[in-house]
């Protein structure tokens, strides 16, 4: 992942690899092949990677607390995260927003905003329902199970499954090294 500007502070290599990988997944889905696709749809995996790269950096500074305030403002002023998405995250209602074009009224009709904001429990029409836009199945607050707004792969929480893989691999260092050592005997 190459950035132009400034050298990235020593925390951003925490944060490196996965972006790395995600920067690599948004290239391959900018060049695919959109045959059969609606216009709309193509952009969908776009729209979708970047609100991941951008929860991604917001969790692990917020949520998580494993970056400091200088390697999250360099992912801002970079453009790795989207600093008008992580503002609507920090307000109530908006904590799983898929998108600030969801949000504008004058994307839609008659003034209003996506479906995806309107809770599973008020909608008319019960079932599945993708915001045409984003491929959003709900990010309205209350209704997303396990933080996952777009119901595939690129609506994982990263930062939380990062923490997750290196508690579980501490946890088993911290097994074999107290079965490797001797016990001591009274």
């Amino acid at each position: 992942m190459s950035h132009r500007g400034p050298k990235p502070p020593p925390g951003f290599s925490y944060l490196q690899p996965t972006l790395t990988a995600l920067s690599n997944e948004l290239r391959t889905m900018v060049n695919r092949s959109h045959e059969g696709l609606r216009k709309s749809e193509s952009n969908w995996p776009i729209i979708q990677i970047t609100n991941q790269r951008s929860r991604y950096v917001y969790d692990m500074y917020y949520l998580h607390k494993k970056i400091d305030r200088k390697t999250y403002d360099y992912c801002i002023r970079q453009k790795i995260a989207d600093a008008a998405l992580i503002a609507k995250w920090k307000k109530g209602g908006y904590e799983m927003l898929c998108s600030n074009y969801v949000i504008t009224p004058s994307n839609y009709k008659f003034g209003g905003v996506s479906i995806c904001r309107v809770p599973k429990s008020e909608r008319r029409e019960k079932g599945e329902i993708q915001d045409p836009n984003t491929g959003c199945t709900g990010c309205a607050s209350g209704d997303v199970v396990n933080g996952n707004i777009f119901g595939n792969k690129y609506g994982q929480r990263l930062a939380g499954i990062q923490i997750a893989r290196e508690e579980r691999r501490k946890k088993k260092e911290d097994e074999d090294e107290d079965a490797d050592m001797p016990e001591l005997e009274d």
